[in-house]
């Protein structure tokens, strides 16, 4: 998929710390730069309260496709939309990309499932985190 198949898009300064000995970005990190621009949509764009919330969202699936080699110094525009939404869960969609590039260096899924903080039992996703999602539902 090119850039423009994301309606959302995360700016992330790439860090020193993020290339490992052979002089690239680490893999691990690719799964950093997804939960950032997922969960900086959620709180930004869906009011999801990290600190306090009666609601979080729970990883239970993800998985990467790496296209081409990141490195620092640079940006990564991390792309993001929403490839299903479900009463309780939600698959995120999302594509790494290169400054200036249309091409992805990096694919992948992302599963959220919405539990009760506390109780962890699954509960509908928030209205106004659906309404984001629908906002950027691919």
């Amino acid at each position: 998929m090119i850039r423009s198949a994301y309606p959302h898009h995360l700016a992330i300064t790439l860090r020193w710390k993020d290339n490992d000995v052979y002089g690239h970005v680490n893999n691990v990190e690719y799964y950093s730069f997804f939960d950032t621009v997922i969960n900086d949509f959620l709180i930004r764009s869906g009011g999801l309260d990290i600190h306090g919330g009666d609601v979080i969202g729970l990883c239970v699936d993800s998985q990467c496709t790496f296209k081409q080699s990141l490195e620092f110094p640079g940006v990564v525009d991390a792309g993001l939309r929403c490839g299903q939404l479900g009463n309780s869960s939600v698959r995120y969609e999302i594509a790494l990309f290169r400054e200036g590039s249309d091409e992805p260096a990096a694919t992948g899924r992302f599963v959220h499932v919405f539990v009760g903080r506390h109780d962890r039992v699954p509960v509908p996703v928030p209205d106004e985190i659906r309404a984001a999602l629908e906002g950027i539902t691919g």
